[in-house]
């Protein structure tokens, strides 16, 4: 058993119930334990670092990187914002409204607002795409029924 498999601990945030490794004060992960846990590479990682997605890790004495699990909760909302197809600078947008605190929830809320019918109007695109597919597939289903019996 590793490291990351030895405790997890459920816990909610704002991107959904995440499960963290190790429980809040024991949370000091290295890069390689973190791209393990979330899929990324660490070469994902220290870009996101680069580019201000990733402003706040931690680092030791010898400059090591060492993420926590308020980490691991950012890099979730990441991961779910990145499959709604959220362009990166509007997720680096995000972060540096993050940052600089409660004065901007109205503009974060806008930005989200504005994504979120980005999001919706690609779901109604999908489903129209998975109605075409459904009728195609009907049609080759009925074609081999009938070819069947014959």
């Amino acid at each position: 058993m590793t490291v990351l498999e030895s405790a997890p601990v459920k816990v909610q945030t704002c991107a959904g119930r995440v499960t963290h490794p190790r429980p809040t004060g024991q949370d000091r992960y290295t890069i390689s334990e973190v791209a393990a846990h979330t899929g990324l590479t660490a070469h994902t990682l220290r870009w996101y670092e680069r580019i201000g997605l990733m402003p706040h890790v931690d680092r030791t004495h010898t400059g090591q990187r060492r993420f926590s699990n308020r980490d691991l909760d950012w890099l979730e909302l990441v991961g779910k914002l990145r499959l709604t197809g959220m362009p990166v600078a509007d997720m680096v947008r995000y972060a540096e409204l993050v940052r600089e605190g409660e004065h901007t929830f109205t503009e974060r809320e806008a930005l989200l607002t504005a994504h979120r019918e980005n999001v919706r109007e690609r779901i109604a695109e999908l489903q129209d795409t998975l109605h075409v597919l459904d009728f195609k597939i009907e049609i080759y289903a009925g074609a081999r029924r009938s070819a069947e019996r014959a």
